[in-house]
Parts: structure tokens; C-alpha cells; sequence
């Protein structure tokens, strides 16, 4: 993977739940990182069709790993405005280098 394609700004955040002054249970993103990604639109060619077992994925991103963080599906992925949560996390060629996430497009009311 070359440095010139990872060229999406991606921010990994982690969604919690906290209180508000009044007292309220609010929801609140937590920006864990800024990295850069290389991201692939799901599209019909044979990769993603192998990929079945994802059928509701609707991205694929890919970036290096970071030191003291594990990403896992309970976070959600923010790039160009548009917020993604995560399905599934995979070391490539489990050399500890390179994170492929598939992820899944949040719609509306979601954020």
C-alpha cells in the first residue's frame, strides 16, 4: 500500500453515552484519531462478491495500524462528512502493520 493512495482524512471516534448539565443521557463522539486511508466504494466486481458474508457493507478502508489503540466494531469511522460503523476488523497479512475495516454507511437520524 502506498503512502499516495491513503489520501481520505479519516477521523476514528468512539461513541459514548454521557450526562448533560440537566441531567439528560446524551450521546457524544470521542475523536481517538486523525489518520489517513485508503478507501474503496463497494462496486460488483469479484473481490466484494467473495465478500458475501458482508453483504451490508458499504466501504472498505484501509490504514496503518496505530500504536496504544485497538480499533474494534464498537467505533465509527468519519470521512468527508459522512459517518460509518464499523463490521469488521482484520490485521492484513497479520504482520501488524496494515488495518482493513469493512464498514457500513449510517443514514440519517443515526448520528
Amino acid at each position: 500500500m502506498s503512502f499516495g493512495k491513503m489520501n481520505q482524512q479519516v477521523e476514528i471516534r468512539n461513541n459514548s453515552p454521557s450526562k448533560d448539565a440537566d441531567g439528560f443521557l446524551v450521546s457524544s463522539d470521542t475523536v481517538l484519531a486523525t489518520i489517513r486511508a485508503y478507501r474503496e466504494n463497494q462496486h460488483g466486481n469479484e473481490k466484494w462478491a467473495n465478500m458475501a458474508t458482508f453483504s451490508s457493507a458499504t466501504a472498505l478502508f484501509r490504514f496503518r495500524m496505530i500504536p496504544n489503540l485497538k480499533v474494534t466494531t464498537e467505533m465509527i469511522l468519519v470521512c468527508n462528512d459522512e459517518r460509518f460503523q464499523i463490521l469488521s476488523v482484520e490485521d492484513v497479512r497479520n504482520r501488524g502493520m496494515y488495518l482493513e475495516v469493512l464498514t457500513e454507511k449510517i443514514e440519517g437520524s443515526k448520528k
